[in-house]
């Protein structure tokens, strides 16, 4: 569905707490965060707007953002 948020705390609702631990403690973990919600915004933001973007633009973001959660929860499976 377009617009639809992917924030971690709403992919992950169970890990509300070690989310936060880790974004405060693991600088990685931190860092990847800080991508994975600044992709997840622009994507929405450029969904939401109608801005024309290329497909292969919008769909090579949409796989980091992938990319990235797939790594976030490798890390919060530890």
């Amino acid at each position: 569905m377009l617009g639809e948020p992917h924030d971690l705390l709403n992919e992950f609702p169970e890990y509300v707490q070690k989310i936060a631990d880790l974004r405060e403690s693991n600088e990685v973990f931190h860092h990847l965060m800080d991508e994975y919600d600044w992709l997840d915004v622009h994507i929405r933001n450029l969904e939401a707007l109608s801005t024309p973007v290329s497909d292969f633009h919008i769909e090579e973001m949409k796989k980091r953002r992938l990319l990235l959660k797939d790594k976030l929860y490798a890390v919060l499976q530890d």
